[in-house]
């Protein structure tokens, strides 16, 4: 495990991610994700971008996809409500004979060692947590770990961006901290080619007439303004494949039976489901487990216990 020590703390790096997703279509939200990364002179600072959109779009596949092409190191820190400043920065561990060492989150290993922190679901946390970065995600450029004593700065080439989810289950950022995460990067639903391109890549061995099937019914829903994504389509799909190999039915059996139990009844009519949207207005939300074995205000439903 790689170290680095600062005023006398050893720190412990996290290991970066080798993975690579390529990122098709909308190549402007890439490109714009690359331009707030730039710097255009030495005493110039990169941007921290917000990218949002509904669940399932791509956010962090477009973040992997910028820091590839720019060679750099990729570290992820999944954001969640219960996500402590200490997990942000530095994590203490009892060793061997009784000794605390210090573990470097994702984040501060990238700081350390200039790579790219991708802060994941970023509004599923709390502001004490956001608040821990502040003095990051400004000029300063630097964090203070309380716990191991230290201040901590980012090298020059380090770079961040936080995906947002766009649904009901999420906190609202405080405005300080917005303000320094700008500009916004908002994803929409891939048209028809890009869509089949992407289901195709990421499922090679697909047959076409599944693929045929899948992107009518993402298309439909786009047009119709409901929350269903790509990854939604991909594991509709990949259910399909396995329901095939075991009952024998035609596709179109297969696929329904797929819709029904990963997006729920409801979803195998379209139509429907936007009148519904649109009757209900803003309080209409994207479907969950719970919906549909508990009734709203029932304390054991999944929805209620965030």
């Amino acid at each position: 495990m790689e170290k680095r020590k600062i005023d006398g703390v050893e720190l412990y790096l996290a290991h970066p991610l080798t993975l690579f997703q390529e990122w098709i279509g909308q190549t402007e939200a890439l490109e714009q994700l690359l331009a707030c990364w730039l710097t255009l002179s030495e005493t110039d600072q990169p941007l921290t971008p917000r990218i949002i959109g509904v669940p399932g779009l791509g956010k962090t596949t477009l973040a992997i996809a910028a820091a590839k092409k720019r060679e750099q190191e990729i570290y992820i820190m999944q954001c969640t409500a219960d996500t402590r400043p200490e997990d942000l920065l530095v994590t203490p561990v009892l060793g061997q004979n009784a000794k605390i060492k210090y573990h470097a989150s994702p984040l501060v290993s990238a700081m350390l060692k200039g790579g790219v922190v991708i802060l994941d679901e970023g509004n599923r946390m709390s502001e004490k947590s956001w608040a821990s970065l502040a003095s990051l995600l400004d000029d300063r450029r630097m964090v203070e770990s309380i716990i191991a004593g230290i201040t901590i700065p980012a090298t020059s080439d380090f770079r961040c961006v936080v995906t947002m989810n766009d649904d009901s289950s999420t906190y609202e950022i405080p405005d300080y901290i917005m303000s320094r995460l700008q500009p916004a990067i908002e994803l929409d639903f891939p048209d028809k080619e890009d869509e089949l391109q992407i289901l195709q890549y990421n499922l090679p061995e697909c047959p076409d007439e599944l693929l045929d099937i899948c992107i009518g019914y993402l298309q439909q829903a786009h047009d119709l303004d409901l929350p269903f994504s790509i990854r939604d389509g991909l594991n509709i799909i990949r259910y399909s494949q396995r329901l095939r190999t075991i009952t024998k039915s035609d596709w179109v059996a297969n696929f329904n039976q797929a819709v029904t139990q990963i997006l729920g009844e409801e979803a195998l009519d379209l139509d429907k489901l936007a009148r519904q949207k649109e009757a209900e207005g803003d309080s209409f939300q994207r479907m969950q487990m719970g919906n549909f074995f508990f009734e709203e205000d029932d304390p054991l439903n999944p929805d209620n216990m965030r």
